[in-house]
């Protein structure tokens, strides 16, 4: 049956499980079939700009012609092969590229799949360190990690015990998840004076004073939490943090799954801090979106870690699909495309049209309105505040999906002026019907 002919949700037989979703009560979900540039196309005609980037990643919008004309190339030479005992050379190429774009130090790349795995890649690598590391002799009990209150790392049931344990979605299985540590979230914002981020340091550094001898690692989203409600903190939280660190010999962990390739301003959010981290998780914008793929970035103490004579010294870790040809190839043109085509200056210009429409926008119903590179998030007071918004959005030709109390746009960089504006008319306007 042609996809555009395919039963809507009152009459199909819900065989399609959608993700955070009630699927007894999820309206018919839109028929995409298409998309080019910014904007998605509808199995009836109708198109919308895609306001989401389509969960953070279709950094160059759809339907690209050199990243289409990459895997179009590569499927014709080779679709898949392990990397166990082999290697290819678009695996090869991307770890040198990647070695070379992220910041100093992280010399060594471990490929997975998804930004989840990737995360479980880093804390598994993290532990493992911390009982074969040769320079000291106190750290083979630390098989904690510690995370940051209103964290999000992913799905997977690793994942899943390092976010945020009262305000994040995963609390039923509290009972299931091995217990970690967590520190407040930071407060103070992206601008905010070294003296303004004391207290958040000072209660990190508490954190790690009380638990330093179980905890293996702190992993964070660099001045970003993405999807526990876009909180936006100061690059010298990322300093300080990397100074306790040093400080108590705990491995340091970016998640820049959501963060990376230009999302806040810069290639890496840690840049903004001139921060290198022990290890670093990439994901989502790695492949421009077009193919499920991660990368676990590790500098070379933690690499060498892993030598020796004993077999099971090896980091015993290995999905199926780690550096999958396609996704490689991928990836390497998207990264050539960001790099051929200025899109940090597109961000750049992004940013400012962002801050100029948004950022003196207010309404009683908005708790906080912020801008962080090519994002923006309108905070409500109440979630039930933006009941109607992604209704209202579609009728102004706009995708939007907004989640708890948060209304915000992560759009491609590829987004024209006029479009942007079309994207941020729709969330302000949306405002304007609920005084109706």
């Amino acid at each position: 049956m042609p996809f555009s002919q395919m039963p809507t949700r009152d009459t199909d037989s819900l065989s399609l499980w959608h993700p955070y979703t009630q699927m007894q009560d999820m309206p018919a979900p839109l028929e995409v079939v298409g998309g080019t540039g910014a904007r998605m196309t509808l199995a009836g005609g109708e198109t919308l700009l895609d306001a989401t980037c389509s969960w953070w990643c279709m950094i160059h919008g759809y339907g690209h012609p050199r990243l289409v004309a990459a895997i179009q190339q590569q499927a014709a030479e080779l679709c898949h092969v392990m990397l166990g005992g082999i290697r290819h050379r678009p695996a090869k190429e991307l770890a040198e590229a990647l070695v070379r774009v992220t910041p100093e130090g992280l010399n060594h790349v471990f490929f997975s799949d998804s930004g989840s795995v990737g995360m479980e890649v880093a804390m598994k690598m993290a532990v493992q360190y911390q009982q074969q590391r040769k320079d000291r002799d106190d750290t083979r009990g630390r098989t904690r990690m510690l995370s940051l209150m209103k964290a999000y790392h992913g799905d997977t049931a690793g994942c899943m015990a390092v976010c945020d344990p009262e305000e994040g979605m995963h609390s039923l299985f509290a009972d299931f998840l091995p217990r970690h540590h967590f520190a407040p979230a930071p407060t103070a914002g992206f601008s905010a004076s070294r003296d303004e981020v004391a207290d958040d340091i000072s209660a990190l550094r508490a954190c790690l004073e009380t638990h330093q001898h179980e905890i293996a690692a702190l992993l964070m989203e660099p001045l970003l939490q993405a999807a526990g409600g876009l909180n936006m903190y100061s690059p010298y939280y990322l300093e300080a943090a990397r100074e306790l660190c040093d400080e108590f010999g705990i491995v340091l962990i970016f998640d820049e799954v959501a963060t990376g390739f230009g999302r806040t301003g810069k290639m890496f959010a840690c840049e903004h801090a001139n921060v290198s981290p022990d290890i670093m998780v990439l994901s989502k914008g790695l492949t421009g979106g077009y193919l499920g793929h991660a990368a676990t970035l590790a500098q070379s103490h933690i690499f060498h870690a892993f030598d020796g004579e004993d077999a099971n010294s090896a980091f015993m870790h290995g999905p199926t699909f780690m550096g999958n040809p396609l996704a490689c190839r991928v990836a390497l043109e998207s990264l050539a495309v960001f790099e051929e085509e200025n899109y940090l200056g597109k961000i750049a210009e992004l940013n400012q049209l962002l801050r100029d429409t948004l950022l003196n926008f207010s309404h009683p119903a908005i708790r906080d309105v912020r801008v962080l590179g090519a994002t923006a998030v309108i905070e409500v007071h109440d979630a039930s505040s933006l009941a109607g918004a992604q209704a209202h959005a579609r009728e102004l030709g706009v995708w939007l999906r907004p989640f708890g109390r948060w209304l915000y746009t992560m759009p491609a960089y590829i987004t024209s002026p006029q479009d942007l504006r079309q994207i941020t008319h729709a969330m302000t306007s949306y405002f304007e019907t609920l005084e109706q």
